[in-house]
């Protein structure tokens, strides 16, 4: 889909074409085309994210303020857009996206000036450590405790399906400080240093076999009080604030949009019922396009998204999931191999059958099916539509 661009916005588009054409090198590509899960690795995404940083534009989602480029909903739509349709590294949103904006609004001058430049320049991986086991889609309900002693915090407590906590030095996470009020009333948002004493990090393999999801236990961790963001007690609220970055602001379809024209070019000639398939999933992912943009358009403008950006992270999930199916599909046995080696992207990784979209196939498919479970399940966002949905009269 061709949306009429102004003079500006088509040199806009211009120069990121021309940034990507100068700065995403064949190692950054190939490191992507190889990733078969969320996320890529640190050797993958560190380049392309010095490249971003050097070039003004890696914080491209936050607001001038508090050191974006201040650029518009149809510019990030532009940048989004290029970005995956070039196969740049997609960077894990954990610190850019979700702790970076919890610091510049909540933190004090001391914590955003020891924190933002180190999550910039990629010296701070972060992890997000509010799941536990008996508490995932009932946050408010999580049992880590943080009790004062002093200067510092005493942690104990487990998190669970750590997105690359194995990589991480820094962990954001919800604890409870206050067991005797309400459950929302107690809790607390906590930094911990993830080389602290007690910290233990054990990986969970996906039934692909990729490595992205951890268990992370805390026992007797002691986190200095100057690591929390915001009051005692507060922690619920940010976390409202960071789970509605989670789901905004950015958009699903561009990489949508991308993989499946990548997945039909790599494919070839495809019968009419895979065909017919293709079509179905572009359609759809389209019409989700026009929903995001209109979200941006809203933010942009100081209005509370429509109730409709509600079911976006739903569709997002169909789509996604409906793209990996056709790929397993489309290219039959060379779509189901399932190597053990990892990364893919290692130099010395045997080599796959066919292009990266029929040799990860397999491993995509598995992987997809955890997107109708992070971020909000689609049982959970579908009892959010259903009460945001007006009354029938």
């Amino acid at each position: 889909m061709d949306l009429a661009l102004s003079p500006g916005q088509i040199a806009f588009r211009d120069a990121v074409r021309a940034f990507l054409d100068a700065e995403l090198t064949p190692a950054m590509w190939r490191g992507a085309a190889l990733t078969s899960g969320v996320f890529a690795e640190p050797d993958v995404y560190r380049p392309w994210q010095a490249a971003l940083e050097a070039r003004g534009w890696l914080t491209y989602f936050w607001p001038e303020h508090a050191g974006g480029p201040g650029w518009g909903a149809v510019e990030r739509w532009i940048f989004e857009s290029e970005c995956a349709r070039a196969g740049a590294p997609l960077i894990p949103g954990m610190g850019l996206k979700l702790v970076g904006p919890v610091l510049y609004t909540y933190g004090t001058e001391t914590q955003k000036a020891r924190f933002l430049p180190a999550l910039r320049s990629g010296a701070h991986i972060w992890a997000q450590g509010f799941s536990e086991p008996g508490a995932g889609s009932d946050l408010a309900s999580l049992r880590t405790r943080a009790v004062c002693d002093g200067d510092d915090y005493v942690v104990t407590g487990q998190k669970i399906w750590t997105t690359q906590a194995q990589f991480a030095n820094w962990l954001f996470a919800l604890v409870r400080t206050d067991p005797d009020v309400k459950p929302q009333a107690g809790i607390s948002f906590l930094l911990i240093d993830m080389a602290s004493p007690g910290v233990t990090v054990r990986p969970i393999l996906s039934a692909s076999g990729d490595h992205e999801l951890n268990e992370v236990f805390l026992e007797d961790v002691r986190v200095p009080v100057a690591n929390r963001i915001g009051a005692e007690g507060e922690g619920w609220s940010i976390a409202k604030f960071l789970l509605e970055n989670e789901r905004g602001g950015t958009g699903y379809t561009p990489q949508l949009l991308a993989d499946l024209d990548r997945l039909v070019a790599a494919a070839g000639p495809l019968d009419a019922l895979l065909a017919d398939r293709a079509v179905r999933l572009r359609l759809e992912a389209e019409a989700l396009e026009m929903t995001e943009l209109r979200t941006l358009h809203e933010i942009e403008a100081g209005r509370a998204p429509s109730p409709r950006s509600l079911a976006v992270k739903l569709i997002a999930s169909e789509i996604r999931q409906g793209i990996e199916a056709l790929a397993v599909d489309a290219f039959g046995l060379s779509g189901l191999q399932l190597p053990a080696e990892r990364p893919f992207h290692a130099d010395d990784a045997p080599a796959l059958a066919g292009p990266p979209e029929a040799g990860l196939a397999s491993a995509r498919y598995l992987n997809a099916r955890a997107w109708s479970i992070f971020g909000g399940t689609s049982e959970i966002q579908l009892n959010l539509i259903a009460r945001a949905a007006p009354a029938a009269p």
